[in-house]
Parts: C-alpha cells; structure tokens; sequence
C-alpha cells in the first residue's frame, strides 16, 4: 500500500455560514492523501492502473466550486466519501484549510481534516415467504447497486429451520461480504430501505418475512445501543449464519470472543 498526495490545491468556492461567503466566495486549500496499492501500477509503468492525481485534482477543484455548504466539516466529510466512490483508493484523508476565516483576528489559517476508508463488512439475508431465492438475489442486485456499497462475496444459499418463532415456514439463507464507505447507523438504514422494497413487514418478532438483512460484523467494531447491535446477537449459536459465513470468510473474528467464524461453527456443530 503507498500514497498519492495532492497538497494545497488552491480551490475557489462559496462555503460558510455567513451569506456573504455564499455569494463572494474565497480561496479553500485543499490536501487530499490517497492510500492506494502500487504494486500494478509500479509493476507496469500504466497509468490507467494507478490513481491518476491530475483527474482527482480536477474533480476536487469542482466539487469545491460547484457545491455550497455552510461547514467545511460538511465539505470535508462529503468531498472524502466522493473521492472514495469514484477513485480507486482504499482510504483518503481530506485536509480543508480555510486563510480567509471571518473571525476577526489575525491568523495563518483554519482547517478540519477528516479521514475515512472502504470498511469491510459481513452481512446475513434470509427468507422464508415467497420466492425466497428471488428475494435474495433481491438483496445482492440491490446492494451492487448502492455506489457507497461494493459487494466482494456472495455465499451460497441454504435451507434452515425457522430459529425463535418455529411455526412458520423453512427460511433460504445466505452471508455476503461488501466493503462499505457507510457508518454502520448509515448502512443499517440503506438494508432496511432494501428490506422496505422487499414488502417487509415486522408484525412477529422472529416471524415470517419476505427479507431479512442483518449487520453481522463490521470491521471489528463493537456496537451496542437502541438501534443497532454489532456483532449480531446470538450469533456463535446461529447455524444459519454461521454455515454460509464460513463459506466465504472462515478466518473472520468476533471481536467479543475473539473465536473465528470456523472455530464457532466448529463449536457449534458439536453440541
């Protein structure tokens, strides 16, 4: 992995709180350092295999001039995330510097900087309404679709009984795995819009449903509050999990128990 710096392009564009900046404008610097793999680009001398800083600075200069927002925090954290999604980088640290500040005293410069990155992330789909297999696929086409989403691997799917609420029918199972520029609040409300399109519908906990989407793992962060728990719950004793996780990410860790996926399912299938 190596970088690719742009530092202090000089930028025009209208951000800031007050009315004035809106209209008048100012000068913005901007640093963008890209971490990328090298070694194709290295290996064949190409630039169409490496991050071409020409084209990112041209895209940087634009979006700065085309888009207003009254932070710069805001500038920052939406210029990242487009640099992600249309650039071929693993990670981008955007530094804004802003010389012309209106607050009165004197000083060099204001800046914020924000880094941010691809986070891997696994993911669980069942059904057991419908056409449980087209309802799946559903998901995949949906999440390929999402330009904030890149799915990487798609499990097989699997019939399982139903876990909890037992009288319904048998569920179609499956993991994925995707990297995602999307918080995990942010990527928890992108599945339940998908679910949304899928007519889900949540009238018996545990109960029958045309999709369900769940957060398994997501990096190796830990999340426990009202609306989102990571990793998901119960899940070294779900079968239907862990059989298709294993699948495509045997070596993935919990990291509340720190047991691979290979090593629950083991454990699990011995009991």
């Amino acid at each position: 992995m190596g970088k690719v710096i742009i530092e202090k392009l000089d930028c025009f564009g209208r951000h800031g709180v007050l009315k004035e900046e809106n209209i008048l404008g100012q000068r913005f610097f901007v640093t963008c350092i890209m971490a990328t793999d090298f070694d194709s680009a290295a290996e064949t001398d190409n630039i169409n295999k490496a991050v071409n800083y020409a084209n990112v600075s041209q895209f940087i200069t634009s979006y700065v001039k085309e888009n207003i927002f009254k932070l710069i925090e805001t500038l920052s954290s939406k210029l990242a995330d487009e640099i992600l999604v249309n650039f071929n980088v693993n990670s981008v640290t955007i530094k804004i510097e802003k010389p012309s500040a209106p607050v009165g005293l004197p000083l060099k410069t204001v800046a914020v900087e924000v880094t941010k990155k691809w986070e891997k992330s696994y993911l669980s789909i069942g059904s057991n309404m419908g056409d449980k297999k087209a309802y799946l696929d559903f998901a995949v086409s949906s999440l390929k679709n999402d330009k904030n989403i890149k799915v990487i691997k798609v499990s097989s799917y699997i019939e399982t009984a139903p876990y909890g609420y037992t009288d319904q029918d048998t569920f179609l199972n499956g993991c994925i795995e995707i990297e995602t520029i999307y918080s995990p609040h942010k990527l928890l409300k992108a599945i339940n819009t998908i679910e949304s399109n899928a007519d889900r519908k949540r009238e018996i906990h545990w109960g029958p449903r045309t999709l369900d989407i769940d957060i398994v793992l997501y990096g190796d962060k830990i999340i426990n509050d009202e609306k989102l728990t990571i990793p998901h719950i119960d899940m070294e004793n779900r079968l239907f999990v862990l059989s298709p996780l294993n699948e495509i990410a045997p070596y993935a860790i919990d990291p509340l128990n720190r047991r691979t996926v290979r090593e629950m399912l083991k454990a699990l299938e011995t009991i």
